[in-house]
């Protein structure tokens, strides 16, 4: 019986469970571009040129061990742009007489998958994505057993299970994370590192010219194009990343600095999760560099949590509670998405850098997402199914498990502290110790009420008392609550008034 096996944009990886049993003689490999998944969101224009250039890679990799694959570009005529009329018109075409494809990433696929079976008349089996270190269910026991659904704690668990950077029943070092190494302000002229670069092969080159001529409108500056597309191009990156940045990751993880858009981050998230990296690679790689004496371990702890602790612990949320958890709201924020996430105009310099950032490289890194660009959007009341949506089109490492819990859930708080024990809100103060841009600002950091007030000053002190009710029970919180409930009324006012003013600013899009 010859069976179709079904490989999907972001599931690059020759050991996916899809594949496992696929043989060059008798199995048939089907890839497809299709716009359905290519503009469900208006996804940055990179974003989709890397994940179509990898695929192609993909598939002549593939073939180069000797896999029959059918692969579908996105200007083939006979395109019928979506998955399932891709699978249907391949199954009538070549009389494959079932389906095998490895579990989606996002539900809205998951479940349309799971009625295939009833509409194409063949067999069509689902099986798990075992490139994630705790299966759905695994993840599902450990949550059964906890009150609440704390990262730290299941990270903890990780780490003993896989015993990275264990000693004996010991955390290396004595503790768990070293969080408090890692928030260090960055020194003048902090600059990371120069980067690997890939000349365009053919297959890079003609999708590029695919991309400018059919996706003009997305957001995003297609060219230069940095990204790598293959896992041996991916690998070299990483392999830079250890031996050469690594290193000082710990100390500026957090740092902020204008025109310096990676620091010292990694860069690796687009491959880990098209699947051109896998997570256990990289965790024992980076835990190797460690044992050898290359980085140190608030360095290398850091970088372990971002991939063994955060990235497996969002991918068993967002499985346990969708499809519900994308409705959730629990601060009832519906203030439409500004115009200046999609251009950075605006005067405030900490937005228009990270999404400048956003637009160049379809990239900014975590501190940016959660405590600038997340942060004003929680600040400002800004609509949580807006935020979701442009978060999910603008970065390339990002598909919905892993973007709805980090956005929905950390950086908005709309899960109701689900993930977060209270709201990421912050003033300005944030932004000035963690980055060099309040010093270049049109708006005055130290400054709360006045006309060039910096925006987010009052509008922290807003958000504080619109959702006081609705804070009132978390005991992180009661201290900011009474300290609000302490000012001066005069003083409560003017910064009522100036995040008004603010607000209506940014509804003119002049902020």
């Amino acid at each position: 019986m010859t069976l179709l096996h079904l490989v999907l944009g972001d599931q690059l990886s020759h050991s996916l469970s899809a594949l496992g049993d696929a043989t060059p003689h008798g199995s048939l490999v089907l890839m497809a571009e299709v716009m359905a998944e290519a503009s469900y969101v208006r996804h940055h224009q990179k974003k989709i040129a890397f994940l179509f250039s990898a695929m192609r890679h993909f598939a002549e990799e593939l073939r180069g061990r000797g896999f029959a694959v059918r692969y579908v570009t996105l200007d083939d005529p006979d395109n019928r742009q979506s998955l399932m009329g891709e699978v249907e018109r391949a199954l009538a075409e070549t009389g494959a007489e079932g389906l095998v494809v490895t579990e989606p990433g996002e539900y809205r696929l998951m479940d349309e998958m799971r009625g295939w079976q009833a509409k194409l008349g063949v067999p069509v089996e689902i099986r798990e994505d075992d490139r994630f270190l705790i299966t759905r269910a695994g993840f599902g026991r450990w949550a059964d057993r906890r009150r609440e659904l704390r990262m730290e704690y299941f990270y903890r668990d990780m780490r003993r299970h896989f015993g990275v950077l264990m000693r004996g029943a010991e955390p290396e070092g004595g503790q768990w994370n070293f969080d408090k190494e890692n928030r260090k302000s960055p020194p003048k002229g902090l600059k990371g590192p120069r980067r690997l670069s890939w000349r365009h092969d053919a297959i890079t080159s003609e999708v590029l010219d695919l991309i400018e001529a059919r996706f003009p409108h997305h957001i995003g500056r297609l060219r230069p194009f940095h990204f790598a597309v293959t896992a041996r191009e991916a690998e070299a990156e990483f392999e830079q990343f250890v031996t050469e940045i690594l290193p000082s990751f710990g100390d500026w993880q957090d740092a902020m600095v204008a025109g310096e858009a990676y620091l010292f981050h990694s860069m690796i998230a687009a491959y880990l999760n098209a699947g051109l990296l896998l997570p256990v690679d990289v965790i024992r790689r980076t835990e190797r560099a460690y044992q050898e004496g290359a980085a140190p371990l608030n360095a290398v702890e850091g970088f372990i949590r971002q991939i063994l602790g955060w990235r497996e612990y969002v991918h068993g949320i967002y499985w346990r509670f969708m499809p519900d958890y994308a409705g959730r709201n629990a601060l009832d924020a519906h203030r439409p998405l500004p115009a200046l996430y999609w251009s950075g105009g605006t005067k405030m310099r900490c937005m228009a850098a990270a999404v400048h950032d956003t637009i160049e490289h379809a990239y900014s890194h975590h501190i940016q997402r959660l405590m600038v660009t997340g942060n004003f959007a929680l600040i400002a009341g800004l609509s949580v199914e807006a935020v979701c949506e442009w978060y999910l089109a603008v970065y390339a490492d990002a598909y919905e498990w892993v973007e709805l819990p980090n956005t929905l859930g950390m950086a908005l708080y709309a899960d109701g502290g689900l993930m977060a024990s209270k709201p990421y809100a912050a003033s300005g103060k944030y932004i000035d110790r963690m980055s060099n841009f309040c010093g270049g600002c049109s708006y005055d950091v130290k400054d709360s009420t006045g006309e060039n007030a910096c925006p987010f000053n009052s509008l922290y002190w807003r958000f504080i008392a619109v959702n006081e009710d609705k804070l009132r029970g978390n005991h992180r919180m009661a201290n900011i609550l009474a300290g609000w409930r302490r000012m001066d009324e005069g003083k409560k006012t003017a910064l009522l008034k100036r995040a008004e003013d603010c607000l209506a600013l940014l509804e003119k899009d002049v902020l």
